[in-house]
């Protein structure tokens, strides 16, 4: 265990932006996340805990206290009435988490694969991608209490899953640390393919495919759009989608396709949330006038990608949230819908 001083965040981000960390610790285990705590405490620091660094904008001034980073690993398996349930340390990178469930011929989060980032954030942020959540697979999770200290066993049904939201990044955002996250797979299980790239991908095929071929269509479509990370491919350098689908009520919604009728559009859109729509998120950046490949200074949009807002190797973080309010505020008067940023914002 080492604290170290003055740390830079922004290679350990997929976006590559940011400052240092005042402090910076790397847990390999719950003993050293409670010193780091403790640490933080003493010395009334602010704390921040890293994970995968894949959903994040670090602020050019970098952050003023500890940043925690778990890299907590192991896979243990247990086979239960027909499931198969799969613990796995919050530190564990999360496609290759998938790659061996998909190995072990087990259904449930292979439309995942390709996802940056680490095990400990998928219930965060409830990831989702290509008609799959990660709450519809969760069976728990293993999280400190950043105000009792005490390690929770968190139920699926406890951890308040909503579209790209739980407990953890709303009412309850910086509570608690998550050491390690249960997943119910099923052996031998069919493949999910419901997302209509999917369907596209796999249309003609005499049989229907495996876990390991949805797995490697799904990097496939992901690279397709620079939602893989890949050495060399500088649209890659994102923090993924910036933007969530909006979830608009029936009122809401009908306001926006009133506004599209009458400039000869037709809003894509999909049921979501009882007697509310989902709306594209990527639609609206590109019909406010920000086309794949947009730049503006030294941020720009991918040229595969309408919702990743990308660095062109020498970005800084104001110059990607420039982006970002443009986009926003150029949505908003036409559309009049407001944008929620999807990564979370540190030292800001």
């Amino acid at each position: 265990m080492e604290f170290q001083e003055n740390i830079p965040l922004a290679p350990l981000t997929t976006l590559g932006v940011g400052g240092p960390a005042r402090f910076f610790l790397e847990a390999l285990d719950e003993a050293t996340v409670r010193r780091g705590i403790e640490f933080a405490n003493e010395r009334k620091l602010p704390l921040f805990v890293l994970g995968g660094g894949s959903n994040l904008v670090v602020s050019d001034a970098g952050f003023p206290g500890l940043v925690l980073k778990i890299a907590i690993a192991g896979i243990e398996t247990h086979e239960n009435n027909g499931t198969v349930t799969f613990t796995a340390g919050a530190g564990e990178e999360w496609d290759k988490f998938v790659a061996f469930t998909v190995g072990k011929n087990c259904a449930g989060i292979e439309c995942l694969s390709g996802i940056p980032g680490s095990v400990g954030g998928t219930p965060v942020q409830n990831v989702g991608a290509y008609g799959q959540e990660v709450s519809q697979t969760i069976l728990s999770t293993q999280a400190l209490n950043l105000q009792d200290l005490k390690l929770h066993e968190i139920s699926r049904e406890q951890c308040g899953f909503e579209y790209r939201t739980s407990r953890f990044n709303t009412s309850e955002r910086g509570q608690w640390i998550i050491l390690r996250v249960s997943y119910e797979l099923t052996p031998n299980g069919a493949p999910g393919i419901r997302y209509a790239d999917l369907q596209k991908h796999f249309a003609g095929w005499s049989m229907p495919p495996t876990l390991h071929e949805t797995r490697q269509a799904v990097r496939h479509i992901r690279a397709r759009k620079a939602m893989l990370i890949q050495p060399g491919d500088e649209d890659c350098k994102s923090a993924g989608s910036f933007f969530k689908n909006p979830v608009l009520s029936a009122e809401a919604y009908a306001d926006v396709t009133k506004r599209a009728s009458a400039r000869g559009f037709e809003v894509p859109s999909y049921p979501a949330l009882d007697a509310q729509r989902k709306v594209s998120a990527a639609w609206l950046v590109e019909h406010s006038g920000f086309s794949k490949g947009f730049a503006m200074g030294r941020a720009s949009i991918s040229r595969k990608h309408a919702l990743a807002l990308v660095n062109r190797g020498d970005a800084t973080a104001a110059d990607i949230l420039a982006l970002k309010d443009s986009i926003q505020q150029r949505v908003e008067e036409i559309w009049g819908i407001h944008l929620e940023p999807e990564p979370v914002m540190v030292g800001f």
